[in-house]
Formats: C-alpha cells, sequence, structure tokens
C-alpha cells in the first residue's frame, strides 16, 4: 500500500516582476506554517537583487 505523503511540490514566484524562479517542497499535513505563507525572501536574477517570493501551487 502507498504511503500518503505530507509533503508537496511548490512554485515560489516574485511579487515584483511574476517570475516562477524556484521550485521547493513544503509540508502540507496539519496546515502551512504562517511564516511560509508570508513568503521567503530569495534572489531574483532578473532584478538581480533579493525580493519577496510567494508561493504558487500549480
Amino acid at each position: 500500500m502507498a504511503k500518503k505523503l505530507d509533503r508537496e511540490y511548490v512554485w515560489l514566484v516574485c511579487t515584483e516582476t511574476g517570475d516562477m524562479n524556484y521550485r521547493t517542497n513544503i509540508r502540507v499535513k496539519g496546515g502551512i506554517d504562517e511564516k511560509v505563507k508570508e513568503g521567503f525572501m530569495k534572489y531574483s536574477p532578473s532584478l538581480r537583487k533579493h525580493t519577496l517570493h510567494k508561493i504558487k501551487r500549480k
């Protein structure tokens, strides 16, 4: 029997350019953490600086 996964792949989208720069997995079992929902400061190659990246599910 297959084990149900508690992780899910999501894209991190730049809030300034709208580019999907990163793909990562997050834990969704028991709800998504509030810090994860707020977003991450990640490097945006098109702007060449750190910007806020939010979660987008495909």
